[in-house]
């Protein structure tokens, strides 16, 4: 059986500014660092003695969330481009008000921009997936990845087996610091045990 964890990187100096997130390389706040903690904690009372492998996105919030969550799992942390949250171009280093008066494209479908140098969901979608098969082809039956709200939506459409085309349709996107666990049995059957739960963060 295989047994995947996700975590939504926990409160970030970006959600406290009103700047946008994306690319911006913003660092946990206080809270956020005292969240992952917990998470590590909780976490390494789950994985006792259990074999773990740990990927993370290389942005700092990430990685800080992940870092925090190591030291308790005594595990190396391999560091992943393919996890960054969505590149939203230009809106990098702006605010969220910025974003919204300035946005070139409405998002209707998962093929717009909402800058013309930024990734679409579809881009996304197609930087992710080659990871997302290295993970679900391993033998490693432990998986933790710490990843970005945006991305690890993306990261659950795949899946629960529907396509980026449902993304409007199926969002599955939690809050920080939102831990889910999804399990795949000897049959194959894709199961979610949990869904961006928030009581590891308490």
């Amino acid at each position: 059986m295989k047994h995947i964890i996700t975590v939504q990187h926990t409160q970030s100096v970006h959600h406290t500014n009103g700047m946008v997130g994306s690319w911006t390389d913003w660092d946990l706040t206080e809270l956020g660092k005292e969240q992952a903690d917990r998470i590590g904690k909780k976490l390494k009372e789950e994985l006792s003695g259990k074999k773990v492998v740990m990927y993370s996105s290389d942005l700092k919030r990430a990685k800080q969330t992940a870092d925090e969550i190591a030291k308790y799992l005594g595990v190396e942390i391999i560091l992943r481009k393919e996890l960054r949250e969505r590149n939203l171009g230009k809106c990098c280093g702006k605010s969220v008000q910025w974003l919204r008066e300035n946005i070139e494209t409405p998002e209707k479908t998962v093929d717009d921009c909402l800058f013309s140098d930024g990734e679409s969901r579809r881009e996304c979608w197609n930087r992710l997936l080659p990871f997302y098969e290295e993970v679900m082809a391993s033998e490693d039956e432990e998986i933790i990845i710490v990843s970005h709200g945006d991305l690890l939506s993306l990261w659950n459409l795949m899946y629960i087996g529907l396509p980026v085309e449902a993304f409007y349709d199926v969002d599955i996107h939690g809050p920080a610091g939102g831990v889910s666990h999804m399990t795949v049995g000897d049959d194959g059957k894709h199961r979610v045990r949990h869904i961006n739960d928030m009581s590891y963060i308490l």
